[in-house]
């Protein structure tokens, strides 16, 4: 009777025979998988990549066309051309805009009172020109420093500041006589110009990613992260605990989130205050507002933070106990998260809420119901401290229903200024 014998592939074999199918082209498959990857996370970004190649090869123009480079003279000139690019295209339209015009303002006010200050010590001539150089470069350098650190300034104009001592001080102290310095100054224009036109026909009539839309749509998801916050949080707090099995957190990565947007949203904002009339945003839209509401829904993701003490301290009483305040606390947090829904819808359409007839009524019912429910008939005070326990966490959810008394006025008077539709 015959055998069969089966040979069984040590390790050896069996990674040779897995490099046999591996394709040959590995780091084409790598490139197409990350692609693959980044559409599906934020095509943004390689939009972004290609305008910012696009705008570059655009502009390298003036190297490869001799009748424009005939025009705008040495390579030197030339360069300025690209390093505006470089140095102002931005992700957003409102952030390229507002860095292009900075550097616009800036170059020409610098070009302009450095080519006065050149002219000026040419005509002292001798040691009165060093004088007359050094007392202006002083004298603009400080003042222009000086205004860096005003707030107002800071916020839209640090960027063309810079740009104005920068050019100040190179045309000022370049030793040229007048002539030269008046025909330097109108090549380097001509050449940041024309590298500032490109940025602003890319940023803007090639998809166009607006500052104004992120801002937008960042602050009405908060509403939709914070109730979900509240929600998780009471389930979690009225969960029955066994002792074996642990109830699963509340997840307060979204509430994180929201405390650190400050900066995100001052930033946005600042870009969105360039950007022209597009879409369903115009002219002198109130983007302050929309930072007062972000300040005050920070506020509100701080205190639902401080649920977290309740959940996780020892000292809050077994689930019993807690069922006898879950059902109006439940439906409180139900309430509160239907109110941050309803105000983060009014935003992303643009239609007003009526915060006044539907909502202010509930958010006072809610809190006298909460007072009466922290009460010590209703929550008594028993020497382990369980109903002291209990009656921060009721004293937090009241917290919490002062601050969305506030957030709904916010949005309100947003709805005002904005010209919201009415529903």
């Amino acid at each position: 009777m015959g055998s069969t014998v089966i040979t069984i592939p040590n390790e050896d074999d069996q990674i040779s025979l897995g490099q046999k199918k591996k394709p040959q082209f590995a780091f084409v498959s790598f490139v197409s998988s990350l692609i693959a990857k980044q559409s599906k996370h934020d095509m943004r970004r390689v939009i972004h990549s290609i305008k910012v190649g696009i705008a570059l090869v655009l502009v390298s123009l003036l190297y490869l066309l001799d009748p424009l480079y005939n025009q705008f003279g040495d390579d030197m000139n030339a360069m300025w051309a690209i390093m505006t690019v470089v140095v102002i295209f931005e992700f957003s339209a409102g952030a390229t805009l507002g860095k292009g015009l900075n550097r616009g303002i800036g170059t020409v006010l610098g070009g302009g009172l450095g080519c006065l200050t050149a002219i000026l010590g040419d005509v002292v001539g001798g040691t009165g020109n060093a004088t007359v150089v050094g007392i202006s470069v002083f004298v603009f350098g400080a003042a222009a420093t000086y205004t860096r650190m005003v707030p107002s300034i800071k916020r839209r104009y640090d960027y063309g500041a810079m740009i104005f001592i920068l050019t100040f001080n190179l045309v000022a102290v370049s030793g040229l006589r007048a002539d030269k310095v008046i025909e330097l100054a109108q090549q380097r224009l001509s050449t940041i110009g024309m590298g500032f036109t490109v940025c602003i026909f890319t940023s803007l009539l090639i998809c166009p990613m607006w500052a104004s839309d992120e801002l937008h749509n960042s602050t009405a998801s908060k509403f939709q992260k914070l109730a979900s916050c509240i929600q998780g949080s009471l389930e979690e707090y009225f969960g029955v605990v066994n002792e074996k099995e642990k109830q699963p957190g509340a997840n307060f990565a979204d509430c994180k989130s929201v405390i650190h947007s400050k900066s995100s949203d001052e930033s946005l904002a600042n870009f969105a205050r360039w950007e022209p009339w597009h879409g369903k945003f115009g002219f002198s839209y109130p983007w302050d507002k929309y930072l007062q509401i972000g300040d005050v829904l920070r506020d509100l993701a701080a205190t639902i933070i401080s649920l977290k003490g309740c959940l996780q301290s020892p000292r809050q009483p077994s689930s019993n106990p807690r069922q006898s305040i879950k059902e109006p606390c439940e439906a409180v947090g139900s309430l509160l998260a239907w109110i941050l829904g309803e105000l983060g819808e009014s935003i992303i359409k643009m239609e007003k809420c009526r915060p006044k007839s539907l909502m202010a009524s509930k958010l006072q019912s809610m809190r006298a119901e909460l007072s009466l429910l922290a009460s010590p008939s209703k929550l008594g005070a028993p020497e382990n401290g369980e109903g002291l326990a209990m009656a921060s966490f009721v004293f937090l959810l009241m917290e919490i229903v002062e601050k969305m008394e506030v957030l709904a006025k916010e949005v309100e008077e947003l709805g005002e200024l904005a010209d919201f539709q009415t529903r």
